[in-house]
């Protein structure tokens, strides 16, 4: 086990030098000068704004400012923005908020997921099959940007159950509905993988055996069919956390969250690359954490994957 944890490990090395590359690359490319916008409307003295792109580094070419960048990432230094505030603080301090979000909508995911997928996965061919699949099919086809602004509409503001947006009631009251939208569209998926494993476990020869050897039909699929039917489940739950983070960006824009995802809207409208590069490399690096985690997981449920 501890080859296999080492090997993986070290997989993780490229996939943060290519992500980060390519993360670097594209915020490089945003048009606009970031000196510019952080002095709007009143411009600085030009020996100001020399002093500035001198600090930032912003006039080096792109390859010493990405190696610059992934020297002070080994270091644990993510950079300062325009401020002088360190961006591994900024990240931090709003990443609760975020997490919470993330969760919530992991939790209202795992339940309407799983419980619409074993619904359909048991009930093949029959009316309970087809609205598995029905929602699968709307849902997935549904923009998420859309379904957030409808539910902020309906459900904020002309219904007033929920505060349209903003966090001042607290958790859960001011998370739920952003969290729904999140855990609606990602249930979808989530959904039509643990019906088509179901089906395909339940079609197994196994378990044509078990039910000829006369256990029950209760103990055939709570006992055996879904217990083999989650281990894809399993893998797709672990990895779809971390992107749970990823989407919260969007969400947290639209219901005006202060999590990580307004600090993204805020860094691009402010031009302030080192910031979005900052934000988008800890996205990277949370997923590759949880994909290690998962993939040790399934190492030890199925010992077979670590040769």
């Amino acid at each position: 086990m501890l080859g296999y944890t080492v090997r993986r490990i070290l997989q993780m090395i490229p996939v943060v030098i290519g992500a980060t590359f390519i993360i670097f690359a594209l915020t490089f490319l945003m048009p606009g000068d970031p000196v510019a916008a952080l002095t709007g409307a009143r411009p600085l003295p030009e020996s100001t704004v020399a002093q500035i792109r001198l600090a930032y580094h912003l006039d080096d070419p792109f390859l010493v400012q990405y190696g610059n960048y992934m020297l002070g990432l080994i270091q644990g230094n993510f950079g300062i923005d325009f401020f002088g505030r360190p961006i591994l603080g900024l990240i931090l301090e709003r990443l609760p908020t975020t997490f919470a979000l993330a969760m919530t909508a992991w939790v209202l995911k795992l339940a309407i997921g799983l419980a619409i997928g074993v619904y359909g996965g048991l009930r093949h061919g029959r009316a309970g099959d087809h609205f598995a699949l029905v929602f699968t099919v709307i849902f997935l086809g549904i923009p998420g940007f859309v379904i957030a602004l409808g539910a902020q509409t309906v459900f904020g503001v002309q219904l007033g159950w929920v505060d349209p947006a903003g966090i001042r009631a607290g958790w859960p009251m001011a998370f739920i509905l952003p969290a729904l939208v999140m855990a609606v569209e990602a249930s979808a998926g989530l959904a039509r993988l643990t019906r088509t494993s179901l089906v395909d476990v339940l079609r197994a020869e196994y378990l044509r055996t078990a039910r000829a050897k006369g256990l029950s039909p209760n103990r055939v699929i709570w006992g055996h069919a879904l217990r083999n039917a989650m281990i894809p489940v399993v893998t797709y739950l672990g990895l779809s956390l971390a992107g749970m983070l990823g989407g919260a960006v969007l969400i947290e824009a639209i219901f005006n969250i202060p999590g990580i995802g307004g600090l993204m809207v805020t860094a691009i409208n402010n031009k302030e690359g080192t910031v979005v590069v900052g934000i988008a490399t800890m996205l990277v690096l949370v997923y590759l954490v949880f994909n290690l985690l998962v993939d040790l997981l399934y190492g030890i449920i199925d010992p077979r994957v670590r040769i």
